[in-house]
């Protein structure tokens, strides 16, 4: 399977040092976040400490230790809830974060794994030709969305 073709790095740059690490989601509860990505999606747990009156985790998927989920829990106002997002369409009139991406072999078999765990469907799989990618959307127990991503070869 062929992925992108970047351009040239721009090792001029003074910021030629930067590497993606993490996507933080902000959560009203730390156990049940952590307890899910873990049990859902077979994520671990990766190193967990408190900041102030809030408790934090960084948790990576199985296989990868190159990309972590920040879960940040507890705080005093606790977060207010995410929108309730009906469809991937509906989730796209709002401004702000939206979504982390997973790459995987087959977006209909891990659809199917993660339905078959109770996991809530947003977005069945569908083909977006433009780049090359079949993907699917799913959420969270707290509606924060989730996209796969296939490349199609």
């Amino acid at each position: 399977m062929a992925d992108f073709i970047p351009p040239a790095h721009n090792t001029a740059s003074p910021f030629a040092d930067m590497r993606g690490h993490h996507v933080a989601v902000r959560t009203p509860d730390l156990e049940t976040a952590k307890r899910w990505y873990v049990e859902k999606l077979d994520f671990r747990v990766v190193a967990e400490w408190d900041y102030a009156d809030e408790q934090l985790a960084y948790l990576a998927p199985a296989t990868d230790d190159h990309f972590y989920v920040e879960i940040l829990g507890g705080g005093d106002p606790s977060p207010a809830d995410v929108r309730p997002y009906t469809d991937l369409g509906d989730s796209l009139k709002y401004a702000g974060y939206h979504h982390f991406c997973l790459n995987v072999a087959s977006v209909d078999a891990t659809v199917e794994e993660l339905r078959a765990r109770g996991v809530t469907i947003v977005t069945e799989p569908f083909e977006l030709l433009a780049i090359s990618r079949r993907l699917a959307f799913f959420c969270d127990p707290f509606g924060n969305l989730i996209e796969l991503a296939e490349i199609l070869p």
